[in-house]
Protein backbone atom coordinates (compact mmCIF):
# COMPACT_ATOMS: atom_id res chain seq x y z
CA UNK A 1 0.00 0.00 0.00
CA UNK A 2 1.36 3.20 -1.05
CA UNK A 3 1.81 5.74 1.72
CA UNK A 4 -0.19 9.28 0.97
CA UNK A 5 2.11 12.99 1.10
CA UNK A 6 0.80 13.48 4.89
CA UNK A 7 2.27 9.80 5.50
CA UNK A 8 5.75 10.57 3.61
CA UNK A 9 5.95 14.25 5.35
CA UNK A 10 5.60 12.97 8.76
CA UNK A 11 7.90 10.39 8.96
CA UNK A 12 10.25 13.01 7.22
CA UNK A 13 9.48 15.26 10.17
CA UNK A 14 9.65 12.47 12.64
CA UNK A 15 13.11 11.50 11.72
CA UNK A 16 13.57 9.60 8.55
CA UNK A 17 14.91 11.99 6.07
CA UNK A 18 15.35 9.02 3.42
CA UNK A 19 11.21 8.86 3.05
CA UNK A 20 11.56 12.54 1.73
CA UNK A 21 13.16 10.48 -1.45
CA UNK A 22 9.97 9.34 -2.09
CA UNK A 23 7.96 12.53 -2.32
CA UNK A 24 10.89 13.84 -4.93
CA UNK A 25 10.34 10.68 -6.99
CA UNK A 26 6.39 11.28 -6.95
CA UNK A 27 6.67 14.60 -7.94
CA UNK A 28 9.86 15.47 -10.03
CA UNK A 29 8.24 14.71 -12.89
CA UNK A 30 5.33 17.28 -12.45
CA UNK A 31 8.12 19.95 -11.03
CA UNK A 32 10.40 19.36 -13.82
CA UNK A 33 7.72 19.83 -16.71
CA UNK A 34 6.45 23.38 -15.23
CA UNK A 35 9.84 24.23 -14.62
CA UNK A 36 11.03 23.60 -18.35
CA UNK A 37 7.66 25.12 -19.20
CA UNK A 38 8.06 28.15 -17.81
CA UNK A 39 11.85 29.01 -18.28
CA UNK A 40 12.00 26.76 -21.43
CA UNK A 41 15.86 25.67 -21.12
CA UNK A 42 16.42 22.06 -19.11
CA UNK A 43 19.15 23.03 -17.10
CA UNK A 44 17.40 25.47 -15.73
CA UNK A 45 14.28 23.33 -15.21
CA UNK A 46 16.81 20.66 -13.53
CA UNK A 47 18.35 23.21 -11.44
CA UNK A 48 14.98 24.64 -10.50
CA UNK A 49 13.48 21.21 -9.76
CA UNK A 50 16.50 21.05 -6.65
CA UNK A 51 16.01 24.21 -5.71
CA UNK A 52 12.26 22.98 -5.15
CA UNK A 53 12.95 20.04 -3.23
CA UNK A 54 15.69 21.33 -1.26
CA UNK A 55 13.55 24.12 0.06
CA UNK A 56 10.63 21.67 0.58
CA UNK A 57 12.76 19.64 2.91
CA UNK A 58 14.48 22.45 4.52
CA UNK A 59 10.71 23.86 4.85
CA UNK A 60 9.08 20.87 5.95
CA UNK A 61 8.09 21.80 9.04
CA UNK A 62 6.32 24.93 7.98
CA UNK A 63 3.97 23.06 5.58
CA UNK A 64 0.72 23.17 8.13
CA UNK A 65 -1.53 20.75 5.60
CA UNK A 66 -4.05 23.64 5.00
CA UNK A 67 -3.42 22.63 1.25
CA UNK A 68 -2.21 19.87 -0.72
CA UNK A 69 1.53 18.97 -0.22
CA UNK A 70 1.20 19.31 -4.16
CA UNK A 71 -0.15 22.96 -3.65
CA UNK A 72 2.37 23.91 -2.06
CA UNK A 73 5.33 22.40 -3.38
CA UNK A 74 3.94 23.71 -6.73
CA UNK A 75 3.89 27.20 -5.03
CA UNK A 76 7.76 26.79 -4.13
CA UNK A 77 8.36 26.14 -7.61
CA UNK A 78 6.64 28.53 -9.09
CA UNK A 79 8.77 31.11 -6.32
CA UNK A 80 11.95 29.50 -7.65
CA UNK A 81 11.24 30.50 -11.47
CA UNK A 82 9.93 33.68 -10.77
CA UNK A 83 13.46 34.20 -8.83
CA UNK A 84 15.42 33.14 -11.88
CA UNK A 85 13.10 34.85 -14.50
CA UNK A 86 13.76 38.28 -12.42
CA UNK A 87 17.50 37.09 -12.32
CA UNK A 88 20.30 38.45 -14.01
CA UNK A 89 21.65 36.90 -17.17
CA UNK A 90 18.01 35.35 -17.63
CA UNK A 91 17.17 36.16 -21.54
CA UNK A 92 13.43 36.49 -21.72
CA UNK A 93 13.53 37.22 -25.40
CA UNK A 94 10.51 38.21 -27.76
CA UNK A 95 9.13 35.74 -29.85
CA UNK A 96 10.66 37.52 -32.55
CA UNK A 97 13.93 37.78 -31.45
CA UNK A 98 13.99 33.69 -30.59
CA UNK A 99 12.50 32.78 -34.19
CA UNK A 100 14.92 34.81 -36.10
CA UNK A 101 17.61 33.37 -34.03
CA UNK A 102 16.77 29.98 -35.01
CA UNK A 103 16.46 30.79 -38.78
CA UNK A 104 12.61 30.49 -38.50
CA UNK A 105 10.98 32.61 -40.88
CA UNK A 106 6.84 32.98 -41.05
CA UNK A 107 5.27 30.99 -44.30
CA UNK A 108 2.19 31.51 -45.30
CA UNK A 109 1.60 28.64 -47.89
CA UNK A 110 0.47 26.40 -45.84
CA UNK A 111 1.66 22.83 -48.38
CA UNK A 112 5.00 24.57 -47.88
CA UNK A 113 4.61 24.73 -44.27
CA UNK A 114 3.36 21.47 -43.55
CA UNK A 115 6.66 19.98 -46.00
CA UNK A 116 9.08 22.53 -44.58
CA UNK A 117 8.64 22.16 -40.70
CA UNK A 118 8.54 18.44 -38.44
CA UNK A 119 6.87 17.92 -35.66
CA UNK A 120 9.62 19.36 -33.41
CA UNK A 121 9.77 22.48 -35.29
CA UNK A 122 6.22 23.11 -34.25
CA UNK A 123 6.79 22.27 -30.82
CA UNK A 124 10.08 24.67 -30.39
CA UNK A 125 7.48 27.28 -31.76
CA UNK A 126 5.01 26.75 -29.28
CA UNK A 127 7.35 26.01 -26.34
CA UNK A 128 8.84 29.78 -27.82
CA UNK A 129 5.93 31.12 -27.64
CA UNK A 130 5.12 29.97 -24.28
CA UNK A 131 8.04 31.71 -23.23
CA UNK A 132 7.56 35.23 -24.87
CA UNK A 133 4.12 35.16 -22.65
CA UNK A 134 4.03 37.49 -19.49
CA UNK A 135 5.06 35.00 -16.55
CA UNK A 136 2.16 35.37 -15.02
CA UNK A 137 0.22 34.12 -17.98
CA UNK A 138 2.57 31.42 -18.28
CA UNK A 139 2.36 30.03 -15.08
CA UNK A 140 -1.38 29.44 -15.08
CA UNK A 141 -1.37 28.25 -18.67
CA UNK A 142 1.35 25.40 -17.56
CA UNK A 143 -0.72 24.48 -14.85
CA UNK A 144 -3.89 24.28 -16.50
CA UNK A 145 -2.69 22.86 -19.74
CA UNK A 146 0.01 21.14 -18.89
CA UNK A 147 -0.10 20.22 -15.35
CA UNK A 148 -4.06 19.17 -15.90
CA UNK A 149 -4.34 21.02 -12.47
CA UNK A 150 -8.35 22.10 -11.81
CA UNK A 151 -8.76 26.16 -11.92
CA UNK A 152 -9.33 25.98 -7.88
CA UNK A 153 -5.95 24.61 -7.23
CA UNK A 154 -4.31 26.77 -9.44
CA UNK A 155 -5.97 29.67 -7.29
CA UNK A 156 -5.30 28.16 -4.67
CA UNK A 157 -1.25 27.92 -5.32
CA UNK A 158 -0.97 31.37 -6.89
CA UNK A 159 -3.08 32.55 -3.96
CA UNK A 160 -5.46 34.53 -6.15
CA UNK A 161 -8.97 34.07 -6.94
CA UNK A 162 -10.44 31.66 -9.71
CA UNK A 163 -11.56 34.53 -11.82
CA UNK A 164 -7.93 35.74 -11.78
CA UNK A 165 -6.88 32.37 -12.91
CA UNK A 166 -9.30 32.24 -15.66
CA UNK A 167 -8.75 35.45 -17.22
CA UNK A 168 -4.79 34.59 -17.06
CA UNK A 169 -5.63 31.66 -18.66
CA UNK A 170 -8.14 33.03 -21.19
CA UNK A 171 -5.78 36.04 -22.22
CA UNK A 172 -2.54 33.85 -22.27
CA UNK A 173 -4.28 31.56 -24.98
CA UNK A 174 -5.09 34.46 -26.67
CA UNK A 175 -1.79 36.11 -27.20
CA UNK A 176 -0.39 32.48 -27.80
CA UNK A 177 -3.17 31.77 -30.67
CA UNK A 178 -1.88 35.21 -31.90
CA UNK A 179 1.49 34.46 -31.83
CA UNK A 180 0.84 31.32 -33.59
CA UNK A 181 -1.28 32.10 -35.85
CA UNK A 182 0.61 31.46 -39.06
CA UNK A 183 0.97 27.74 -38.02
CA UNK A 184 -3.12 27.44 -37.74
CA UNK A 185 -3.11 25.40 -40.81
CA UNK A 186 -1.32 22.71 -39.00
CA UNK A 187 -2.14 22.80 -35.49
Amino acid sequence: MELTDTEIIERTLNGEPEAFNTLVRRWEHQIYSLAFRMLGRDEEAYDICQETFLSAYRNLSKFRGDSKFSSWLYRIAINCCHSRIRSPGHSDMSLDQQLENQGFEPVTDAENLTDGLQREQIAELVRRALAGLPPDMRQVIVMKEYQGLKFQEIADILNIPVSTVKTRLYTGLEQLKQRLSHLKTIL
